[in-house]
């Protein structure tokens, strides 16, 4: 599908930088004006809305959604991408170690509010996101709105260091149950076995808490690094065909939970045991 791009800005309750900016990047089918289409929000990186993230949502809106991708750090700078480089790096870990964690749930439930509140979308509406992205889509699956969640390398939910004081309550909200049961969200969590962000006891603590809370989720561990479906200054670390196969994943997921109305989902029963 066609796709066409705008943002939106608005007001914020934290920071100095009081508006946030939200790009906006919608399918067209031309010929039908009153057309409607699920919604999903894109969380970037610690580098705000960059090229390779423009072009992850682009891929996802060109599918049949519109996207929504807030600039994280609104409370401390404007809404231009981060550069890739050492100092950009060192900028974007700091933002993300001094924003408040309630700021980050703000950030996603504007985003939702902004997608429902949209003509051309039907209200249903998904999450994913990269590093930093992925953890916010993570906590983006406690809004009853969101119906799934795709997490690529989501950084910081086995340590529970995210925002302001390092003490987030990410997998303390999964162990309460705030993803437990058949109206919660189902999560999609996609790592590299040679990431050094997230090591192996951390992918195991996430699988072992999801499954302690009877969370409907699917863990996916690849051949890959870091930041692997990043097209651009990644690094080396870039699978182009990796990032197409996982991308095929979530795409799954999406048209699944999202991209059809199958009505409350209720429980599957018994499997059988059978060959």
């Amino acid at each position: 599908m066609l796709i066409t791009k705008t943002h939106h800005d608005i007001s914020t309750q934290f920071g100095d930088f009081k508006n946030i900016r939200i790009f906006v990047i919608s399918p067209v089918i031309p010929g039908y004006p009153q057309a409607k289409f699920p919604g999903v929000v894109v969380f970037s990186e610690i580098y705000q809305v960059t090229g390779p993230v423009e072009r992850f949502a682009g891929q996802i809106a060109s599918q049949g959604y519109i996207v929504a991708c807030p600039s994280s750090f609104h409370e401390f700078e404007g809404p231009e991408p981060i550069p890739y480089d050492t100092e950009g790096t060192d900028r974007g870990n700091k933002y993300k170690i001094e924003k408040e964690l309630a700021a980050y749930d703000e950030d996603a439930k504007l985003s939702v509010d902004l997608l429902a509140s949209l003509p051309n979308c039907n209200g249903r509406i998904a999450a994913t996101g990269m590093c930093l992205g992925g953890h916010l889509a993570f906590r983006a699956a406690f809004d009853p709105r969101v119906l799934s969640s795709a997490c690529f390398f989501a950084t910081d939910i086995h340590s529970a260091t995210l925002g302001k004081g390092k003490n987030d309550d990410s997998l303390e909200r999964v162990r309460k149950g705030d993803l437990t049961g058949p109206d919660k969200a189902e999560l999609l969590l996609i790592f590299g076995k040679q990431d050094t962000h997230v090591p192996r006891e951390g992918r195991d603590l996430i699988r072992k808490t999801l499954e302690d809370a009877s969370v409907t989720f699917s863990l996916l561990e690849v051949q890959a690094q870091h930041a692997f479906i990043r097209d651009e200054s990644s690094k080396g670390r870039w699978d182009a065909a990796l990032t197409r196969s996982c991308f095929a994943f979530m795409m799954e997921l999406f048209e699944r939970t999202v991209g059809r109305d199958l009505g409350p989902r209720g429980e599957a029963g018994k499997i059988e045991h059978i060959c």
